[in-house]
């Protein structure tokens, strides 16, 4: 017959290690259930991450400022470009006579927010002879009788002078860099010569000029 006794003290024996097993168990399913059992944390978010671009932007304005032109009259910035033929820089006059100077001034501001490292006057190709009037003269090189000394009054400097002739289909003047919100004055002297006669009666001369800005 055997002996219960050693059953029953092996079965108290290890009693203490399965409770130390279940409770190791339960310590590690909350660890992996809350996934950490503590530390230190830092964190940045930056929310506001963006990069956004300028624009360059021209406007021309006459002596009194009463007319303006802007080179988004064109239709918006995309585009950028336009003509101005509200403002004549050769002072529209038609009664000019031999040895008379018509001065206009004129100023180019850079309208928009950066600013224009390049700024060039580019005469056009021609300088176009037309009749003004009912009576007209049998000249037919007004153009040459015709000068202008083109004047950037800020810095004080001569852009150009000549004949009218000779200012069409020259290269682009070079004009100094303009910073955003800057204004470049101008002015544009336009002489009839004293040796015309009355063959230059009743003419005109027509000379386009661009402006332009470039970043």
């Amino acid at each position: 017959m055997s002996n219960p006794t050693p059953v029953k003290a092996k079965r108290i024996r290890f009693a203490p290690i399965a409770i130390a097993t279940g409770v190791l168990a339960a310590v590690l399913l909350s660890v992996t259930m809350t996934g950490t059992l503590s530390g230190f944390a830092a964190q940045i978010t930056n929310s506001t991450n963006t990069a956004a671009t300028g624009a360059l932007t021209m406007q021309e304005q006459n002596s009194g400022a009463t007319v303006t032109c802007t080179s988004t009259d064109g239709g918006s910035v995309s585009n950028n470009t336009a003509t101005c033929a509200t403002i004549n820089k050769f002072g529209g006059s038609t009664t000019m006579i031999p040895g008379q100077t018509v001065t206009t001034p004129v100023t180019i501001k850079n309208t928009g927010t950066v600013a224009a490292s390049t700024f060039t006057l580019t005469p056009g190709a021609t300088c176009a002879q037309s009749n003004s009037g009912a009576a007209n003269g049998t000249a037919t090189d007004l153009c040459a009788k015709l000068s202008v000394v083109i004047t950037n009054t800020t810095a004080n400097t001569v852009v150009y002078s000549g004949t009218l002739a000779a200012l069409a289909g020259s290269s682009a003047y070079t004009l100094p860099a303009v910073a955003a919100g800057g204004t470049t004055g101008f002015s544009f002297a336009v002489t009839l010569a004293s040796s015309a006669g009355n063959t230059y009666q009743g003419l005109q001369a027509s000379l386009p000029l661009v402006w332009n800005y470039a970043s």
